[in-house]
């Protein structure tokens, strides 16, 4: 029999919230904010699996949107001194991140978004948001394309599937540069501790960043315990974390796997292989959650010179083109 599954307008801590429910798992996506699914939940355990805010942090949250839930990046990361060229422009972003002169994450995780749809059958609950933009919209400005960026969340009992679709709906070649800024909860679980949990990320070569955390195009090594990140792996918090890698896809699957030790349960986060590259933050090391972020490209990738376009991620859409992935979050049970 399937799960019962509901799909319905309501709030989150007083901002406008499409819930999804379905069997244990629950979920909550802002419309106003970004689309950020702010919230999943597995209720019968009580697991809270990204980083939500509290109701006295919500003007904090929408002040600065990045570091909970699942925020959209599109351009994702850092830009040196708000430029980069395309096809023989250049655009130019405003600063947002004075003291490196970087454009830091771009725009859309900060807009509301429209909601084109949401309901429930068969045991999921789903809700269609998408972002239009043209010649009328903001973002126009600082990048001169038309485009539709639409995000497809599926809820049942076997966890939240994502599908993220980029349309070039204008007239000239267009750069897709995305990412999520995805904040888990580590420990999820009520009762666990930081020190019962443990990541692996399929992460390859960490890319050597220079004072403005831009890449110098070089490769360092990874230290003798960071090794471990895509083998045994290792705790979320062995060191403070703001590192940058390429995805190394192990068995068809690029991924990160948070193993409950006490728990004994497994968070898998399965991004597909469409994502070239890995942020792994952890929030200046904070023993609470931790960003393993799929990126499209390289940070900086346009104004990257001497690589090869397919190894930074830089991909152009022509226009018409759809660039499009899947990504999901679910349980497994160790025991």
């Amino acid at each position: 029999m399937a799960a019962e599954a509901r799909a319905y307008e309501g709030e989150f801590h007083g901002e406008a919230a499409v819930w999804l429910l379905a069997g244990d798992f629950e979920a909550a996506v802002l419309p106003r904010v970004g689309a950020n699914l702010i919230a999943l939940r597995h209720k019968s355990r009580g697991y809270r699996i990204l980083r939500e805010p509290e109701p006295g942090e919500m003007e904090a949250f929408k002040a600065n949107p990045g570091v909970h839930g699942i925020p959209v990046l599109f351009p994702p990361n850092r830009y040196e001194d708000g430029r980069f060229p395309w096809k023989g422009k250049e655009y130019r972003f405003p600063i947002n991140e004075p003291a490196r002169n970087n454009r830091l994450h771009g725009f859309v995780h900060t807009l509301p978004w429209e909601v084109e749809r949401y309901g429930a059958d068969g045991g999921e609950a789903r809700v269609v948001l998408s972002l239009r933009v043209d010649e009328s919209h903001p973002i126009y400005a600082y990048l001169p394309h038309r485009f539709t960026l639409t995000l497809v969340y599926t809820l049942s009992e076997e966890g939240l599937h994502q599908q993220i679709r980029v349309r070039n709906d204008g007239e000239d070649e267009m750069p897709c540069l995305l990412a999520f800024h995805t904040a888990i909860n580590a420990p999820f679980a009520p009762g666990s501790k930081a020190g019962d949990c443990r990541v692996k990320i399929t992460v390859g070569k960490r890319w050597e960043m220079n004072e403005r955390m831009l890449p110098t195009g070089r490769f360092q090594p990874l230290g003798p315990v960071e090794a471990e990140l895509p083998a045994s792996g290792i705790s979320p918090y062995f060191e403070e974390m703001d590192n940058h890698y390429t995805a190394a896809p192990q068995d068809g699957r690029n991924r990160m796997e948070l193993t409950d030790s006490r728990e004994r349960v497994k968070l898998v986060y399965d991004v597909g292989t469409g994502f070239k590259h890995w942020m792994v933050w952890n929030g200046f090391n904070s023993g609470s959650f931790f960003c393993p972020e799929p990126q499209v490209n390289l940070v900086n990738a346009p104004n990257v010179s001497g690589l090869p376009p397919e190894e930074i991620g830089l991909i152009g859409l022509e226009p018409g083109a759809i660039w499009e992935e899947t990504s999901r979050l679910y349980l497994i049970d160790l025991k």
